[in-house]
């Protein structure tokens, strides 16, 4: 049953929450927590990009045919799932607030440390997962605001300033390539300090969760929708996830991978990643209330964890019950060669 159960980020997600609805902040000490968490969200990215070994890179572009297959369900049918879930489902079922929230989940990019997590859990191509994870994180922050741009005026909710790129750049970006570029002297120091730094990681993005569900509380969040409202998102979030598994399990089978690239695909290009993703709301969505925006993304968070969590669990024991079989096998043929 631990499986079920919420991990320690998604119970503090919970209390961040309940914390902003409650207490939220604002006025003068809302500037200045806003100016904490964008340095936070600065020094988040900076060790993401010293933390990324270039040798993992190098050596994960050489398997080009999975990454593509990953960067284009992440960034291509993610997307066009939930634009038919909007020409499907009217805006009486599924406020737009909540549906912008869900067009700007499809359009962000992969997780990293889950993707890689589930896809060793299940024998997966770990050095792939790797890259494509770290690569679909780097192409996100280009692509997810060109995208968000897109959709919204397809969706005819009115596209952003191209300014808010140069913002992404300058917020998320240039940290990350000084991370990077500092990354052969500072990289090993970083990865060794994993628990150490983990606060940082974990404490921006609530800095960014509070920040955001303050906003929208003290604009009315809770009531302006109900729990009928959010059961929707939840079933949205289920269905969107359990369609792109089956898409990325029974296509890389099609397109002739192997299981070991199956499990790769299956898990780096189901996710969404909340570590990038609610960082982006914040700079996209500046001057907007992105508590609406982030919720939906909130949600799939942590269905996403419990889902894959069975999921992995199940290639594993059907990776031991192969082995075993290979290994009975063997051993028959090993007793007819005495025999015989």
């Amino acid at each position: 049953m631990r499986r079920f159960l919420p991990d320690t980020f998604t119970m503090l997600l919970v209390l961040t929450v309940v914390t902003a609805s409650f207490f939220p902040v604002h006025g003068a000490s809302a500037h200045y927590f806003g100016i904490a968490t964008n340095f936070a969200i600065g020094l988040l990215f900076f060790l993401h990009g010293a933390r990324l070994s270039r040798d993992v890179v190098i050596a994960g572009l050489l398997h080009w045919r999975l990454h593509l297959v990953i960067l284009l369900t992440t960034f291509g049918i993610f997307p066009l799932l939930v634009l038919a879930l909007g020409q499907i489902v009217p805006n009486s079922v599924l406020p737009v607030s909540l549906y912008t929230g869900l067009l700007f989940l499809s359009v962000l990019p992969s997780t990293v440390q889950s993707s890689i997590a589930f896809t060793s859990i299940a024998g997966g191509n770990v050095p792939a997962a790797i890259c494509s994870a770290s690569a679909s994180n780097i192409f996100g922050m280009f692509l997810t605001p060109l995208l968000v741009g897109i959709l919204f005026s397809v969706g005819g909710q009115g596209g952003f300033s191209w300014d808010v790129l140069w913002q992404i750049m300058l917020q998320l970006l240039a940290p990350f390539i000084a991370g990077q570029l500092l990354q052969p002297w500072i990289g090993d120091w970083i990865r060794s300090k994993k628990k150490i730094l983990m606060p940082v990681d974990r404490g921006s993005i609530l800095m960014v969760v509070y920040s955001a569900f303050s906003e929208a509380v003290v604009e009315g969040l809770w009531h302006t929708f109900s729990v009928v409202d959010i059961a929707t998102v939840i079933v949205a979030n289920m269905v969107l996830l359990a369609t792109v598994l089956c898409i990325t399990m029974f296509g890389s089978r099609a397109l002739g991978f192997s299981k070991a690239d199956e499990i790769t695909i299956t898990f780096c290009g189901s996710k969404k990643s909340l570590a990038s993703g609610v960082p982006m709301a914040n700079v996209i969505f500046a001057g907007q209330g992105i508590g609406a925006i982030v919720l939906p993304l909130m949600l799939f968070h942590q269905i996403q964890l419990m889902t894959c969590a069975v999921l992995a669990q199940k290639y594993a024991d059907a990776a031991k019950r192969r082995e075993a079989t290979k290994t009975q096998a063997g051993a028959k043929s090993g007793e007819a060669t005495n025999a015989a």
